[in-house]
């Protein structure tokens, strides 16, 4: 079948690609690689890949191409779903023979209604879908496919069994010559990584239990499950040769650095290539393999701290220590490592008095850049159960993102209001980056490159804009 890989447009600026850990717009606009459509894309000969949102490709645009195939796969999500109905409504009456289904955490927990709610969407694909949706595009059975949910001739919504879990990570084709192919890299940016990056997975899954993280809980499973060294570089060996404009890599795993043996083998191969790098990591990495990494070019790393106070790391089964997450940080500043750390506000157990604790934890740890999230209790999570089981989530504030695209705080508690969670993010921000020594540091860097200048300049027009339109909205 002539298949149709699609990010679909919504709201202006949305990064809602499967890189992306919360589906919303950013206070930088940012764009993460549509990696999870992109790898059955991959399996699927003469299929197309459009990633709407940072293409800036319309629904006019959209429909206009979906005439040309057979099936179209979306990758959806809780904040997008209802604007992707809208997407396959129009493609649907522009080409009533097209086959659609739909990929994603949203889809695997709740696929059953997905298909109620969305009666012109044929099937679904729970889980790990690649293989699934390989074997849909060939025009098998839709009643054969292991891990779909489908909806027969007659109506019925099917539940076929579920797909065993990939265990050869190797047998999945790399996803890089689908990005040269289809997508222009230098549509993907964010506020810490070099200037075009490129960004992948090595491997699936999460042995950690973060009650609030979405894809161990929903897709990936939390056995992390890797691809091998070999296969790792030789797709950065061609990536570098077919992108040479790319400046970083980044490594996308949940927590890459679970494994410290791999991911020293990893960095000495890289090292070998001269690439820079950068990974997701927990603050909790041992100094000996930060220096191997440092020392075989890993620049950066994405470190979810979430919090400064330690009840609340225990109440969402994070399983660091605040005081191992300060020596991780200081050694990482010693050996020179970059650091854009990650925060979530609102998580269970949070107060007035937690808040500003973790404001001051982030300025005392000081990593160069920050994002400060809302905690966002996405259905399938451990969180979202919780949320519905002591009242903190309410049908006035349960969606996760506003009309704009832009992420509210949708859980409560008796002593912490909506309203005082959402503003608190304001807060963060100001108090961090407001600061001299945090002022100067950045001016310094734009001194240095004038491309940096001309990048942090209109980082700063987004970021107070991304402001003013929070207090627009706020509660």
């Amino acid at each position: 079948m002539r298949t149709l890989f699609l990010q679909a447009p919504s709201f202006d600026g949305f990064d809602g690609g499967a890189g992306s850990r919360y589906q919303a717009r950013r206070e930088v606009q940012s764009f993460w690689y549509p990696t999870w459509l992109a790898q059955p894309a991959a399996l699927v000969e003469g299929s197309k890949l459009i990633d709407a949102p940072p293409h800036r490709i319309g629904l006019e645009e959209v429909v206009k191409q979906a005439r040309d195939y057979d099936l179209a796969v979306l990758h959806t999500s809780t904040p997008s779903f209802r604007s992707d109905v809208k997407t396959i409504e129009a493609m649907k009456a522009a080409n009533p023979d097209l086959k659609v289904g739909l990929i994603g955490a949203k889809v695997a927990v709740d696929g059953d209604k997905s298909l109620e709610t969305a009666p012109l969407v044929d099937f679904v694909a729970r889980n790990e879908f690649d293989f699934a949706i390989k074997e849909a595009a060939e025009g098998r059975d839709l009643a054969t496919i292991t891990g779909l949910t489908w909806r027969n001739k007659a109506g019925a919504i099917v539940r076929n069994p579920d797909r065993p879990v990939l265990e050869n990570m190797d047998l999945l084709p790399f996803v890089t010559p689908v990005y040269k192919r289809d997508l222009t890299i230098e549509n993907y940016f964010n506020g810490y990584l070099k200037h075009p990056y490129l960004s992948f997975y090595t491997g699936r899954g999460c042995k950690s239990r973060c009650t609030y993280c979405l894809w161990p809980q929903t897709v990936g499973g939390h056995r992390y499950r890797t691809r091998s060294v070999g296969h790792v570089i030789e797709e950065v060996r061609w990536a570098r040769a077919a992108f040479p404009q790319v400046k970083e890599f980044f490594f996308d795993d949940d927590t890459l650095t679970d494994d410290a043996p791999r991911t020293e083998a990893i960095a000495r191969e890289l090292g070998k290539l001269g690439i820079v790098w950068a990974c997701n990591a927990k603050p909790n990495v041992k100094r000996s393999t930060l220096k191997v990494m440092k020392d075989n070019g890993c620049r950066l790393l994405l470190v979810g701290y979430e919090s400064g106070n330690q009840q609340i790391l225990h109440n969402i089964k994070k399983g660091i220590l605040v005081d191992v997450a300060k020596r991780f940080t200081k050694d990482c500043h010693e050996l020179g490592i970059v650091i854009h750390g990650t925060f979530i506000l609102g998580l269970p157990g949070e107060t007035s008095e937690t808040i500003r604790q973790t404001i001051q934890y982030a300025k005392e740890i000081n990593p160069h850049t920050i994002q400060v999230s809302l905690a966002a209790p996405y259905p399938g999570t451990f969180l979202y159960k919780q949320a519905l089981e002591n009242g903190w989530l309410d049908d006035a504030n349960a969606d996760l993102v506003n009309d704009d695209g832009v992420q509210i705080a949708p859980l409560h508690y008796p002593h912490l209001a909506h309203s005082e969670i959402f503003r608190s993010v304001d807060e963060f921000y100001r108090s961090f980056y407001f600061r001299i020594p945090k002022i100067a540091s950045i001016v310094g860097e734009m001194a240095l490159s004038p491309e940096m200048m001309k990048r942090r300049l209109k980082e700063g027009v987004e970021f107070f804009r991304f402001l003013r339109e929070r207090r627009e909205v706020a509660p």
